[in-house]
């Protein structure tokens, strides 16, 4: 007999694969810039200015700065990594077929941001603000999240699988195929919003005290 197929849809994320890029010049890496082929090596910054760019098909690796101001910075088809940035404030972006892998950030402003494709692999990050975001297509791989705030978030195809999160925020979130088996969970605030959401026997589990306390339950022996 044919094995039941699952009811949780995987994230569709689309490998970013580049040609000959051209090597660019941290002089380019400015606000409202429109940059397209280029790739950016070992590069040490007080701040990445980047607000209003546009980058399509870009690489960006080894690159560290105290600060990254990235509002409304529109992504496609790039590649980060070793991205250390300790402060990000990337709000009101919009993100395609992006891929970050071994970066190190502290705490990242992306709310109401526009997220389809995008795959974090073997961060670190300490506070992600998702709030009122559109995210499709997105999964955290590997990953260590202390605080992932997902406040009013419209999420549909994501998945955690090797990642740890801290403290989870669902509050008021509109969630479809968002996928937490594989996730190590420590806490989770709103817990309404896990509907819509995958988890493992294992992860109900630790979640029952929470929802019985939540729902005002009394569990107690005969």
């Amino acid at each position: 007999m044919a094995k039941p197929r699952g009811t949780t849809h995987a994230p569709h994320l689309s490998p970013v694969q580049h040609g000959v890029l051209t090597a660019g010049t941290p002089d380019l890496l400015v606000a409202n810039a429109d940059l397209e082929g280029l790739s950016f090596v070992d590069l040490d910054l007080p701040l990445l200015s980047m607000g209003g760019a546009s980058l399509d098909d870009c690489a960006v690796t080894g690159v560290v700065a105290a600060e990254a101001d990235w509002r409304s910075t529109q992504l496609r088809e790039t590649t980060f990594e070793r991205l250390n940035v300790p402060v990000m404030r990337a709000p009101r972006g919009v993100w395609r077929d992006v891929s970050l892998s071994g970066a190190r950030l502290g705490s990242v402003e992306a709310y109401e941001t526009s997220w389809q494709s995008v795959h974090f692999v073997g961060c670190k990050l300490s506070f992600v603000n998702l709030r009122g975001a559109e995210l499709l297509d997105v999964a955290f791989t590997d990953c260590v999240i202390e605080e992932l705030d997902l406040l009013s978030t419209s999420a549909r195809r994501i998945a955690f699988p090797g990642t740890r999160i801290g403290r989870l925020n669902l509050q008021q979130a509109r969630l479809e195929h968002v996928d937490l088996r594989g996730c190590e969970l420590e806490s989770v605030d709103g817990l309404d919003g896990l509907r819509g959401v995958t988890i493992s026997p294992a992860q109900l589990d630790l979640l029952a005290p929470l929802l019985a306390r939540e729902k005002g339950l009394k569990v107690e022996n005969a």
